[in-house]
């Protein structure tokens, strides 16, 4: 999320995105909890789910909150409160105390990459002892419940950093990577230079 809202108005896009995640975890909120039925229902990709994309808006938001500054650092607190408000509620509509996890899901090397990202993505962010520690503080807040929620529906929790060259659903297919014309054209050159 921060890479694609990392340009010249990229904060001011970053406020307006996490108010419509704000509105969607209010939404989900009220709708979990009113049919708790759709908690178990699945996304089309085994990559996805709305436990993922709450995960994902949480950690962003977080992230706002600790290293940015500009007028997306209120939604971002607008919207923390809501999708934390909603996590902890479901923890309690399925039973599922708040647990520790087996692993860090953002050790301190994985850290330090992400605070280099966000420069690389073109933000200005604030670094220090007290920022991490209060990104550990705002992440104490939420990740156990998520990860009591993640057992119990048996989903699994997103990384903080994505892998690699990993692409989105909607560049790949069952067979594998939608080429991009560049790399086709790169790809009929090396067939053509074996033949």
């Amino acid at each position: 999320m921060l890479r694609r809202h990392g340009h010249e108005n990229g904060l001011q896009d970053l406020g307006q995105f996490l108010n419509l995640w704000e509105r969607w975890s209010s939404e989900l909120l009220e709708s979990h909890l009113s049919y708790p039925v759709l908690a178990y229902f699945r996304s089309q990709h085994d990559n996805q789910s709305w436990l993922a994309a709450l995960t994902a808006i949480l950690d962003t938001s977080s992230v706002v909150m600790t290293y940015l500054s500009g007028p997306s650092k209120k939604q971002a607190e607008l919207t923390f409160t809501m999708a934390r408000h909603a996590v902890v509620d479901l923890s309690i509509i399925f039973d599922a105390p708040p647990c520790e996890p087996g692993e860090d899901r953002l050790p301190p090397v994985d850290l330090d990459r992400l605070k280099a990202f966000l420069s690389d993505f073109g933000f200005l962010p604030s670094s220090g002892a007290d920022e991490d520690q209060k990104l550990n503080d705002l992440r104490y807040m939420y990740e156990p419940y998520l990860y009591s929620l993640a057992e119990y529906l048996c989903l699994a929790m997103p990384p903080w950093i994505p892998r690699s060259g990993q692409r989105d659903n909607w560049q790949t297919n069952p067979w594998g990577a939608i080429a991009t014309s560049s790399e086709k054209s790169q790809s009929n050159q090396h067939r053509h230079r074996h033949f």
